[in-house]
């Protein structure tokens, strides 16, 4: 009896966790702009604030949790497919990322929030404690990724997620910061200044073909015929 009743609180901890994390998550939906305190992540839950606190310190370990989250989103749906087909495209590897990272309107901004928040905010034990559940998560489907391109050395898998991460999130970064709208400064056109071309150019699209570009050389040496 004590061990299903222990089994019982850890169920409605786990809800009460996720419950928190999704009010937090339509909090800043609604208001991307504004990082919520833990009162209003409260409000939201419906919740005595001293009970947030239980679960989340901080509202900046409250945010990295939540970006965890995501993120897990998108290491679950890769390793299911890396696990589970012997043969996968290019274009349904970039589609994973599109739909798991790139479409979701929070993850981006939470991993550039995220990052500083580690350096500036976050106590060291909890921060460390995040990279090494992410590093395994990468490895994992760096492995995944040896497989299926069998000319990837052992390790290089995890560093071509990196590189990826590092170009999904550089390319949206520059997007976001010059305040364009499918790669076109609203701001300039409104004054009646033509846009330099420089600035003219869609995240999306600019994305996809440097996330190919990356990727086709390995695909080609996988694809070539032994000697």
């Amino acid at each position: 009896m004590a061990i299903r009743q222990r089994a019982i609180q850890a169920v409605d901890k786990q809800e009460r966790h996720q419950a928190i994390l999704d009010a937090a998550e339509r909090l800043l939906l609604r208001a991307p702009d504004r990082i919520p305190n833990v009162a209003d992540v409260a409000d939201e839950a419906g919740l005595a604030k001293g009970t947030v606190y239980l679960y989340f310190p901080s509202k900046e370990e409250l945010l990295l949790a939540l970006h965890e989250r995501n993120l897990d989103g998108f290491f679950l749906t890769l390793n299911a497919v890396l696990d589970g087909q012997p043969e996968v495209t290019l274009e349904a590897l970039i589609a994973i990322a599109f739909d798991r990272i790139v479409r979701r309107p929070l993850l981006l901004p939470l991993a550039a929030r995220c990052f500083a928040l580690m350096a500036q905010s976050i106590p060291a034990a909890v921060a460390e404690s995040y990279r090494e559940r992410m590093a395994a998560r990468m490895e994992h489907a760096g492995r995944g990724l040896e497989r299926l391109f069998p000319t990837l050395a052992p390790g290089e898998g995890v560093a071509r997620l990196r590189h990826s991460f590092a170009l999904i999130i550089g390319l949206w970064q520059m997007s976001a910061a010059s305040g364009r709208v499918s790669g076109v400064d609203l701001t300039v056109v409104k004054r009646g200044h033509a846009v330099p071309a420089a600035y003219v150019w869609s995240y999306p699209d600019e994305l996809r073909r440097a996330l190919s570009g990356m990727w086709q050389s390995v695909t080609a040496e996988s694809k070539a015929p032994a000697r």
